[in-house]
């Protein structure tokens, strides 16, 4: 056990935990092992988050010579997420912007709903006019945290380690 959590704590946990998983049905996916890089040192994803009622958030970012983060609130039962973003440097023709803390206080404000009142459709109105490329679509593969904190729960193809 000793040489698999020494394996998981050296960067590349997810794709290493499923196939543990894979060998040992008994050890499941956690949202600390949803953390990665997408490309060593310059993307990944981070800040999973479950926020109870079959929900979960988290972040993507980038900075190789341009720099993004993304957020993302996934609704795991019904297939669907809310993609947004809310800082961009030199990733494209745009003036750069930073709205990292207005959309961090109102994802905030979400995950102090009650998660009977949750709705990605209300979150998208509560955020239209502070992030950009702001949408609202079903996910076609289900996200690490979904499959981390609602195992089966997620109608879309199964997690499987992917770098988009």
């Amino acid at each position: 056990m000793v040489e698999k959590m020494q394996i998981l704590s050296k960067g590349a946990a997810a794709p290493v935990a499923m196939m543990l998983m894979a060998a040992n049905p008994a050890m499941a996916l956690d949202l600390a092992s949803c953390e990665r890089l997408t490309h060593p040192s310059h993307g990944g994803e981070d800040a999973h988050r479950d926020l109870g009622g079959g929900y979960v958030m988290y972040r993507s970012w980038w900075s190789q010579e341009g720099v993004f983060h993304d957020y993302h609130v996934a609704d795991c039962a019904a297939g669907r997420a809310l993609s947004l973003r809310a800082h961009e440097e030199r990733m494209s023709d745009r003036l750069p912007f930073d709205r990292r803390f207005a959309v961090e206080q109102k994802l905030e404000a979400f995950a102090d709903w009650d998660p009977l009142f949750y709705d990605l459709d209300r979150l998208a109105d509560t955020l239209e006019a502070t992030a950009k490329d702001l949408r609202v679509a079903d996910f076609a593969d289900t996200p690490c945290a979904c499959a981390a904190a609602y195992p089966g729960l997620s109608p879309a193809r199964p997690y499987t380690e992917t770098l988009q």
